[in-house]
């Protein structure tokens, strides 16, 4: 069936069959120059759902904004049904500091959606970007990493309870799904509350690439697409194992009781059993250990990559996982550590 529709939004529009990379002002800086997000919107000649994918509304965070490049750049989209709307950095101001709030009173640009005309310029910036990009879209995939000197193992994030999300999550195809409404302000959440399913990707760090992970991003990006019917070609992936971390399970940070330098024992993805030890903390000669031990047995889903803490600073983020997921980790560290070298 034939795309009859164009993608409106307030200053432009995208015929059926079209593609515009433009530009979009969302407020001004202190010169009175104008701030411009970029937005690329690809409108297919068949009809389909109109779906977003987002990056960077957390300045530093930099490997969605790949993932989000390659979608609308270097995919053949030729044969796209529906509305593909791809917003690679919503921070630009952050993204220009690469840092990660807004650097207009150290606002947080995803805590302030849906946005409000009127009120403060974070909010105001929230608004032109919701108004105009988000609010037409059926779903939306919005890509994070961990903040500054912490890294996340690729994992989804979404109200489960929502038909819609738990749709798009279990599309996506990632091993972890961490089931959790988005806090208020967050793009996710109050974009899932208007109706418009979306999920939280969180993969790696802050202020790098990571190929490994782009990669993966972009094939959970081609199941979901499979999974609407956006691109025929494709197929839902399995991971191979999936958990999903519910409300009800345990999940915690883990945080230093002490102050000094950090060796870390376990990578970011990795099974560990309760009273191994995770981390030891030592001061500069190595003395005055402190052993940080798991209180059960779970998933590292974060880690610290900065290695050195101040007391009640997070070590790592370690969720429990069901059995079946934990005889499949534990198989593939046997595998890991039998492997020659």
């Amino acid at each position: 069936m034939g795309n009859d529709r164009a993608f409106t939004y307030n200053g432009g529009a995208v015929p059926p069959g079209e593609t515009q990379n433009i530009r979009y002002g969302i407020s001004e800086t202190y010169l009175g120059d104008p701030v411009r997000i970029p937005v690329t919107i690809v409108n297919g000649e068949r009809d389909g759902p109109t779906a977003f994918l987002s990056a960077a509304s957390h300045g530093d965070e930099l490997n969605g904004i790949e993932v989000v490049r390659e979608v609308a750049h270097e995919w053949d989209l030729s044969a796209l049904r529906g509305t593909l709307v791809c917003l690679p950095v919503l921070n630009v101001p952050g993204f220009l500091a690469q840092q990660r709030y807004l650097p207009v009173y150290d606002r947080d640009l995803n805590r302030s959606f849906p946005g409000k005309p009127g009120s403060t310029s974070s909010k105001r910036m929230a608004h032109r970007i919701y108004a105009n990009f988000i609010e037409p879209c059926d779903f939306g995939i919005d890509f994070h990493t961990s903040t500054r000197g912490r890294t996340n193992m690729l994992h989804a994030r979404g109200d489960m309870t929502d038909e819609g999300v738990y749709r798009l999550a279990m599309a996506f195809g990632s091993s972890v799904i961490i089931d959790s409404d988005g806090p208020s302000g967050t793009l996710r959440g109050e974009a899932t509350a208007d109706g418009i399913p979306t999920i939280t990707v969180e993969m790696g760090e802050a202020h790098r690439f990571q190929r490994r992970l782009i990669d993966d991003a972009l094939a959970g990006v081609r199941s979901a697409f499979a999974e609407y019917g956006m691109l025929e070609t494709e197929a839902v992936r399995w991971p191979g194992w999936r958990t999903i971390v519910a409300g009800s399970g345990e999940k915690t940070w883990l945080r230093a009781d002490s102050g000094g330098i950090v060796d870390t024992h376990s990578e970011s993805g990795s099974l560990v059993h309760e009273g191994e030890r995770i981390a030891t903390i030592t001061n500069p000669f190595k003395e005055d250990a402190v052993g940080v031990k798991a209180p059960f047995t779970g998933l590292l889903i974060g880690v610290l990559e900065n290695p050195v803490v101040y007391p009640g600073n997070p070590l790592c983020h370690l969720v429990e996982v069901d059995e079946s997921t934990k005889r499949v980790l534990e198989s593939e560290r046997s595998s890991a550590q039998g492997s020659p070298r």
